[in-house]
């Protein structure tokens, strides 16, 4: 079995656009919780971005997840496989799902983002046995995508019975 390769430098990553992309831009370079720096990360670009409708939202996030799918994939193979902690695209995914579909307001899109966050570490069910039971880059995208599904519908259900 092929031991996995350590992660790339910055700069590796600038002459390699397909990790530069799955290591979120170096954010997944992080040396603690490259997950959250992720977030982080992808959050600010989120909220920099002036997206003028929900529907472009929607075919900007379903192609970032789609491409993600081949872009977590091929990085993580050629660094010996699996769901590497500094692999965040999955990441942005998650957290762009978590924005676009949380009631509107700077406190309902923290609480979405800290609850993505909190889901993704804990990985319940059907979290878990996504990340669990699907490899390469399927897998790899789509717990964080069901993550970020579910804090934006709890967090909407919070808005109902607030």
């Amino acid at each position: 079995m092929n031991e996995p390769v350590p992660n790339p430098s910055f700069r590796e990553l600038l002459a390699r656009p397909v990790d530069l992309l799955a290591f979120g831009f170096g954010s997944g370079l992080a040396p603690r919780a490259p997950g959250t720096a992720g977030t982080l990360a992808a959050a600010a670009i989120w909220l920099a971005l002036p997206i003028p409708s929900f529907a472009l939202e929607l075919l900007l996030i379903l192609a970032a997840t789609a491409a993600g799918v081949w872009i977590c994939g091929r990085s993580a193979a050629r660094l010996g496989g699996g769901d590497r902690p500094g692999i965040v695209w999955d990441e942005f995914a998650g957290c762009w799902i978590t924005l676009a579909l949380v009631p509107a307001g700077w406190q309902w899109a923290l609480g979405g983002l800290l609850l993505f966050r909190l889901l993704d570490i804990l990985k319940p069910w059907p979290i878990k046995r996504l990340d669990r039971d699907i490899g390469g880059g399927l897998g790899i995208m789509l717990d964080d995508v069901v993550a970020g599904i579910m804090a934006a519908l709890f967090m909407q259900c919070l808005r109902l019975l607030a």
